[in-house]
């Protein structure tokens, strides 16, 4: 793999606006929490741009992407939000230009599918983790805390859960793998695509958010039966956020779909776990080398190799 140079209090974030735009008055003071922390700030054209609730066309978010990884003062890409339309942007991508010049490239939600793509076509490896809108109602050191650490280069970065969202084991044991992931709907959509996952041995960590219980079911069979699931070493789901019933009861709450779906399978299950929509966002680095265990109460996930460059 391919490891972008860590980052550093005097580092240059560019700050982009891939998918949908971000309102100006939560870029700015979001992003001013770190200027204030002794970063350097700069932006990219895409958070001036508004194309519908896109930051600008298709076209224009591909040629901000590249101006991004072309730039040689921008240490870290940094992604304001997510939203939609990170597909129509994929097929415009520079997968040579992004190989030729890596650097940290950081989101989530729809980001799911920059990160997704990005690192398994130039194998650099990529962030699911905090953006500006995590920052949105308040500052939130847990998140930023662990994504400081795993861009500083740390190997070993026990990741410990907040008080009041502690993870639960569905079903015990212990493996170790590079872990992928991401926002559900995304990695479903991309089946069938060039930029479809391959989950073969991999720890994969899942989450969404704003989804029904029978749609949560109906992503979670999707996966299966088209095979996401048949030589996974483990599975975490993040805290799946405003996950909502319908008039006639689901009568199972998600971790019972899951273990209705998911229970056949020989590996460690977790859910709950501090990533995806919630408050709290742990920072994942895609495809590195990672242990989960579930003895572990306190820090059922290890992130083991460093995932950056020092």
């Amino acid at each position: 793999m391919i490891k972008p140079k860590a980052l550093h209090k005097n580092s240059t974030i560019g700050i982009i606006s891939p998918s949908y735009w971000l309102d100006d008055r939560v870029l700015s003071s979001t992003s001013k929490y770190f200027s204030d922390l002794g970063y350097r700030i700069e932006f990219g054209k895409s958070n001036n741009l508004k194309w519908g609730p896109f930051a600008g066309s298709p076209q224009d978010r591909a040629n901000d992407i590249h101006r991004m990884f072309e730039n040689s003062r921008i240490d870290a890409i940094m992604c304001a939000r997510g939203g939609y339309g990170a597909n129509r942007v994929l097929p415009l991508l520079d997968y040579d230009l992004i190989k030729e010049n890596p650097k940290i490239f950081i989101g989530y939600s729809d980001i799911t599918a920059y990160l997704t793509s990005i690192t398994q076509k130039t194998k650099l490896v990529t962030f699911h983790g905090p953006m500006l809108t995590t920052y949105k109602n308040s500052w939130v050191e847990y998140n930023y805390s662990i994504m400081q650490r795993v861009l500083a280069g740390e190997t070993f970065i026990k990741l410990f859960s907040p008080n009041g969202l502690e993870p639960r084991v569905l079903k015990h044991g212990e493996a170790t793998g590079p872990l992928w992931g991401g926002n559900m709907c995304l990695l479903m959509n991309r089946l069938g695509t060039n930029d479809s996952l391959n989950t073969d041995g991999i720890i994969l960590f899942l989450e969404d958010i704003d989804e029904y219980l029978y749609s949560f079911e109906r992503i979670l069979v999707h996966m299966k039966e088209a095979g996401m699931l048949d030589r996974i070493k483990g599975l975490i789901f993040g805290e799946l956020k405003d996950i909502k019933d319908q008039e006639i009861a689901f009568e199972r709450n998600t971790d019972e779909i899951i273990l209705d779906i998911c229970g056949d399978l020989d590996i460690p299950i977790l859910s709950n776990f501090p990533c995806g929509h919630g408050k709290f966002q742990s920072t994942l680095p895609i495809s590195i080398n990672t242990e989960i265990n579930t003895k572990n109460k306190e820090a059922p996930l290890t992130i083991i190799d460093n995932a950056v460059k020092k």
